[in-house]
This record gives C-alpha cells, sequence and structure tokens, in this order.
C-alpha cells in the first residue's frame, strides 16, 4: 500500500500498452489525438501524461510526481518540518472540460524514514486558466489512517503538523490564483480555511482547532521562492478554561533552486516569526513554534 500513489502512474501506462495491441490503425489513430488533443492542465505542467480524448474535446490525463518535504511546502495549508526527512508521492486525475476549465482530483501519500504513521491527502476541484492568469478552488482532506485510537503514552510519535504532535485529521478550502509575468515567471496567491481535529487524549486539551492561511510565491527560471502564514485557534464556541481565548501565528520562508542535471535545492526557515507563548500552560504544552532553519537536496533517479 505504500507504494501504491507512485506504482498508479505505472498502472495505467500499461494499461495504454495493452490497449495499443488491440488495433494497429485505430491505436495509431488514438494516440494521433492524444497528442493533438487541447489540454490546459497538460499544456501548464510537462508531466501530466494524455491518456484519453473524449466527445467535444474533453481530455483526461494522468500527472503524478514525488517530491521531498521542502519542496511541497509551496502553498500548502498544513505546515510539516521538512527535517523530519519526509517525502511526498501525489496523483492527479485531470479532466479538461473545455480549453480553460479543468476538473481534477488527487490523492497523496507523505511518509517518513522513521516508523511514523503516513498522511494520506485527497483534493477535489476545479480550475479555470485563461493563459496569463489561472484560478482555482478545491476542497481537500489529511488523516492519519494507521494512527491509535487510543490515546498517545509518548508524544511526537507522528511527524510535527503545524507544531502539532498529536494531529489526527484535517479538512480544509483552498484557493489559489496564478499571474504569469513572462515566460517562466510569475506570481502565485493561496488561501485556505479549514479545521485540524487532534488525538483523544492529546496534551493540549482541546478536540479541534480553527485554522487560516495565506501564501505568496515568486518563481522566475529554475528558481522559486514563497512566504506562508498560518493562524491557528480553537473552534469558536468551544469553551476552554486556558485556551479558550489563545491564538497561534507563524510565518515560514522558502526557496528552491531546481539544478540542470533534475536535482533541485531547497533551504528556508519555518517559524521565521511567530506570535503565542510556547510555556506549558497547566492544560499542556502548546503548539511547537521554535525557528527551525533547512537546507535540502533533492535528486530525480
Amino acid at each position: 500500500m505504500r507504494r501504491s500513489l507512485i506504482t498508479l502512474p505505472l498502472l495505467f501506462m500499461s494499461l495504454g500498452a495493452a490497449g495499443q495491441s488491440l488495433g494497429g490503425n485505430a491505436a495509431s489513430s488514438m494516440a494521433d489525438d492524444l497528442l493533438q488533443a487541447p489540454s490546459a492542465q497538460a499544456t501548464a505542467d510537462a508531466s501530466a501524461l494524455p491518456m484519453w480524448p473524449g466527445a467535444d474535446n474533453h481530455t483526461l490525463s494522468l500527472q503524478s510526481s514525488l517530491e521531498t518535504e521542502a519542496e511541497a511546502q509551496s502553498g500548502t495549508p498544513l505546515s510539516f518540518r521538512p527535517l523530519d526527512g519526509g517525502t511526498v508521492a501525489s496523483s492527479n486525475l485531470n479532466y479538461g472540460l473545455t480549453s480553460h476549465l479543468t476538473a481534477h482530483a488527487g490523492v497523496s501519500e507523505r511518509s517518513w524514514a522513521n516508523p511514523a504513521p503516513r498522511i494520506i491527502g485527497s483534493e477535489l476541484g476545479a480550475s479555470y486558466d485563461a493563459g496569463r492568469y489561472s484560478l482555482g478552488v478545491s476542497v481537500g482532506a489529511n488523516g492519519t489512517p494507521n494512527s491509535a485510537a487510543l490515546p498517545r503514552i509518548l508524544p511526537g510519535i507522528t511527524p510535527s503538523v503545524n507544531g502539532l504532535s498529536d494531529f489526527d485529521s484535517s479538512t480544509q478550502l483552498n484557493a489559489r490564483g496564478r499571474l504569469a509575468l513572462g515566460i517562466g515567471s510569475g506570481i502565485d496567491i493561496g488561501a485556505s480555511v479549514g479545521r485540524i481535529r487532534l488525538l483523544p487524549g492529546n496534551a493540549l486539551g482541546l478536540n479541534t482547532l480553527d485554522q487560516k492561511a495565506l501564501s505568496f510565491g515568486v518563481d522566475h527560471g529554475p528558481i522559486s521562492g514563497n512566504i506562508i502564514g498560518r493562524v491557528m485557534q480553537p473552534e469558536a464556541g468551544v469553551n476552554s478554561t486556558f485556551n479558550g481565548d489563545r491564538r497561534w501565528s507563524s510565518i515560514d520562508l522558502g526557496v528552491t533552486w531546481h539544478l540542470p542535471w533534475q536535482g533541485s535545492l531547497s533551504f528556508g526557515a519555518q517559524n521565521v516569526w511567530s506570535s503565542g507563548t510556547s510555556a506549558t500552560t497547566p492544560v499542556g504544552p502548546e503548539p511547537d513554534q521554535s525557528r527551525t532553519p533547512y537546507v535540502q537536496y533533492h535528486q530525480d533517479l
């Protein structure tokens, strides 16, 4: 199951190869249609693999990626510690409704070298690409399917999520826009609102936290940078003796340089600025907001 997301594109490629044996002329004609069919998503990302041309120029494509946690931080509503050595495998199925409008559904898997539970994510949304600018909205969810149902005995078994060691699941509504400034250059702006659920018996003494996030990114050629701000607070309307009016804010910075030999170098820092005391309250420790610089190198083989 751990490799299911990575092997999913290989499965579709195998099915495509099997389909070619059904008929030489039909397969050749289908391949030509796939290569010539317009697809906003395939044009925007060269890693999208065309699969099937439908009626009225509708297209279906599959997109997959394998990134380090530092690379995947850009625009994500949740914050994972890059130094935990995590990798993110994702697969997205894109359906072109028109030459500008695309619907997509995707799954992702975050895994670590240590025996921590995996975090599985899913997303469903649509985007409109007008060439110079694009807009997209989506709903997403993240969860730890192998997390213990009982309260944790030792903290920190799951890699920190938003500074929380007792993360269980989350849901969020995302919006993202991009303005192209030229060939290979552009500005990305994203926003997210959602809710984080914690494991029962957590040290913070809360079940849920509301979260808001804003991201701003700039890319030019092989270099891209982003800044992400997040705010967490207890769910509105839930009374808590010690945490009812608490709020935690943080800002992350990151820069990635995509090297000519299929490698990338990422560096930055989490919690460059943060607010909310990190002292232990009578209920338990608050989210970890310590400043964490990182440098990571990733090589595609």
